[in-house]
């Protein structure tokens, strides 16, 4: 195969020397050429364009078909969901009532201040504020030297009658005799008199006797002793001092202790016009003692005025409350818990179950385990329960808490609450 050089060709385009200069023409080669490098560049991105809508369409219709499964397998659970659990409490009876704390204030049970019968010097003092007395022990001792020569004096002229009585006797029984066995021997005037003599002799014996018992008694008076069981809460005197009888009311006398019973204490407070008809003798009492960390202690009401005072439209009543330890002082304030508005054994349900905008029913949890809606009467309002009269019977459950989640003949499941559920 013989090969030849091959000649350099002109540029595409070039005049050469064997065709002779002519204006330029497009071929139709070229121009569809052209025209399909056109075409290409605009398909091209037309083409992308294309299958990201595709794409973005195949999207959606599986996110469509997912949701539908989804849905359709959530209904069950949908449905079981609706079944929600609420709290609920019994209907129970209980005694329901009422506090009233009313201030008050201690006082002791009995409270004296011990005078002298008799004017005298104090000649000792056996005890001193603070010092725990029983009934009938000695206080004090007063010295009165006059007194005792009185007593002497008395005791004497019970003697001097004693004797005067005797032999007057003696003689109205000897002419009384002589006049037994002789008759008429003896004047009568004369037995008369001896009889009128054994008489007065007789009465100036009691009389003494009465005067010995007075002296007697005033001695006594010098020794001062405890009338009952209790403290000395302030002493007045000291030895050497002169104390007068407290005997005349218009004597300022002194005193020598003051004597207060303070194993039994009062409480004396008055009752509002309100709840007057709920004070009855023999009823216990909480007190509360704030001084001493609100410890309680049990009391009982004892007496009551019977009458309400028209100033202040109040009924005064009064607790005793043991004080066996002395642990209470008179003069510590108290707070006296009442209870008032008792209703014994009453059908009662938590206060929580009553809605405080709609008092006039609740939401019931019947046999089917459905809500229903009840219309109940409402008494006596506690701070944790109220007072059904009619609309529910003992053992009921009703729902407590907010409604709002629930709606009557809605099926849940009754879910019993603490104390609530008694």
């Amino acid at each position: 195969m013989s090969t030849e050089p091959l000649e350099p060709q002109p540029p595409p385009g070039s005049p050469t020397q064997e065709q002779p200069e002519r204006p330029l023409q497009p071929s139709t080669s070229r121009i569809a050429d052209c025209l399909q490098q056109l075409r290409c560049r605009i398909s091209a991105p037309l083409r992308r364009f294309d299958w990201r809508i595709v794409g973005i369409v195949l999207l959606a219709v599986t996110a469509i078909v997912v949701w539908r499964m989804i849905a359709a397998l959530a209904k069950p659970q949908a449905a079981a969901v609706r079944v929600v659990a609420v709290a609920v409490a019994r209907v129970t009876r209980e005694d329901l009532y009422n506090r009233v704390t009313i201030p008050a204030e201690f006082r002791p049970y009995v409270e004296v201040e011990l005078h002298a019968k008799v004017s005298g010097y104090v000649r000792e003092m056996k005890v001193d504020f603070g010092d725990r007395v029983k009934s009938n022990q000695l206080l004090a001792t007063l010295e009165v030297p006059e007194l005792h020569d009185e007593l002497h004096n008395a005791m004497a002229t019970e003697q001097k009658a004693e004797a005067d009585y005797t032999n007057t006797h003696l003689i109205y029984m000897r002419l009384a005799a002589v006049n037994k066995e002789h008759p008429n021997l003896v004047a009568q005037q004369d037995l008369d008199t001896a009889d009128a003599k054994d008489r007065t002799t007789a009465a100036a014996i009691a009389a003494c006797k009465a005067d010995v018992d007075k002296y007697n008694t005033l001695v006594a008076y010098t020794f001062i002793t405890a009338p009952f069981d209790g403290v000395i809460t302030k002493r007045y005197a000291d030895p050497g001092t002169l104390i007068q009888a407290g005997t005349a009311s218009d004597t300022q006398s002194m005193p020598l202790v003051r004597v207060s019973d303070n194993y039994l204490l009062r409480l004396d407070f008055p009752v509002s016009v309100a709840y007057v008809k709920d004070m009855h003798v023999g009823d216990s009492v909480e007190v509360r003692v704030e001084s001493l960390g609100s410890k309680s202690f049990r009391g009982t009401i004892t007496r009551t005025t019977d009458k309400v005072s028209e100033a202040t439209r109040t009924m005064i009543t009064e607790i005793e409350v043991p004080n066996l330890d002395l642990e209470l002082v008179p003069g510590m304030y108290a707070a006296v818990d009442l209870k008032v508005q008792s209703r014994p054994r009453v059908l009662s349900i938590p206060i929580e179950a009553v809605p405080s905008e709609q008092k006039s029913s609740v939401y019931v949890v019947n046999d089917k385990d459905e809500i229903e809606e009840r219309p109940v009467t409402l008494g006596l309002e506690t701070p944790t329960r109220y007072e059904v009269t009619e609309g529910l019977k003992e053992g009921d459950l009703v729902m407590i808490g907010s409604r709002s989640k629930v709606k009557p003949g809605q099926k849940v499941e009754a879910k019993l609450i603490g104390s609530l559920s008694q």
